[in-house]
């Protein structure tokens, strides 16, 4: 079974920090800005004092936490250059890392408890976005191949711009979904076989409701100030990014429905399920597609809880096959 996370004791302040983040996460603690300022002097200009006292940025103003990845991509990661266009999806690099690293686990599960690393390792990203986040540690971390997938060009071109600034073509491909009505159709290819998939999906129904929801974290961080203008949506996002018809609900839904079409060219999928009130119908959709085993890995980032979900339609002999077939090399 996967390892849990320890679940967070209660912050005598506000974090700022995840306070329970995965073992290996490198992110423990809270950031040594001293530190990353010395490495990356542009972070200067954003760090602020928070109303404990503590070092800090802002993190309403997206330049301050784009500034803060690049910092941090570059420290933990060796990426050396990392940008996105203007309103895309800036995501917090902790809990991406806990993503992973709940899937390493997962794989260690099924591989006498060691984690498979290495080029033989495939993983698919479904919506790799203009971040590239998930390739890009996942590859740092396990040495993973990764393929990332989306169906913004814009999105695929920045993506494939940080991909060559970093000389990472041999271990991250792009590709472009060209029917947004699918994920694996019309994507995958019949000789193609991943060990992973991973989605991070976009979980608002409507872009009114990405807005709402924004403004209600900056109002319960304390951050809603009438003398500022705040952007609309916290970490950026484009619509694609942040809502679908249906919301998270009905993308990891019609994901599910999708996999059973290709249950063997996957050994594990997974989808990030940010509102637990849309696990129940998660399973049940996961058990009428025929799921073999599903799991539930619970995240938690200081106060935020969240959690994965993973499928496979491989019966225990099937999955016996895939390890001798494929992770001989992860050895």
């Amino acid at each position: 079974m996967p390892s849990q996370p320890r679940p967070p004791s209660p912050p005598a302040q506000p974090p700022e920090r995840p306070s329970s983040l995965h073992p290996r996460n490198r992110h423990q603690g809270r950031y040594d800005f001293p530190a990353l300022i010395r490495r990356h002097p542009a972070l200067a200009a954003f760090v602020i004092l928070n109303p404990y006292g503590k070092q800090s940025i802002d993190f309403a103003n997206p330049d301050a936490v784009k500034t803060l990845n690049r910092a941090l991509l570059a420290d933990h990661y060796g990426i050396r250059h990392w940008d996105i266009p203007p309103g895309y999806l800036c995501p917090p690099i902790p809990g991406r890392a806990d993503y992973l690293h709940g899937l390493a686990d997962l794989l260690a599960a099924d591989h006498g408890g060691a984690i498979p690393r290495g080029a033989a390792l495939q993983v698919l990203d479904i919506g790799v976005g203009a971040n590239c986040i998930y390739p890009l540690i996942g590859h740092r971390e396990y040495g993973w191949r990764f393929l990332g997938t989306d169906i913004d060009p814009t999105a695929l071109a920045s993506a494939e711009v940080i991909v060559r600034a970093n000389a990472l073509e041999g271990a991250i491909r792009l590709r472009r979904q060209a029917d947004p009505a699918h994920l694996f159709q019309g994507l995958l290819q019949a000789d193609e076989r991943f060990d992973l998939s991973l989605c991070n999906p976009p979980f608002h129904a409507t872009a009114e409701e990405a807005t709402r929801g924004s403004r209600r974290k900056w109002r319960n961080l304390g951050k809603l100030d009438p003398k500022r203008t705040l952007p609309l949506l916290n970490f950026g996002g484009q619509g694609a990014e942040l809502h679908c018809p249906g919301g998270e609900a009905a993308f990891v839904g019609r994901m599910i429905a999708e996999s059973a079409q290709f249950a063997g060219q996957v050994y594990w999928f997974s989808s990030l399920l940010s509102k637990a009130a849309n696990l129940p119908a998660a399973q049940a959709a996961l058990h009428k597609a025929g799921a073999t085993e599903v799991r539930v890995v619970p995240m938690a980032q200081g106060q935020k809880q969240s959690r994965f979900i993973a499928w496979t339609f491989l019966d225990l002999e099937a999955r016996r096959r895939w390890w001798e077939e494929r992770w001989q090399a992860c050895r």
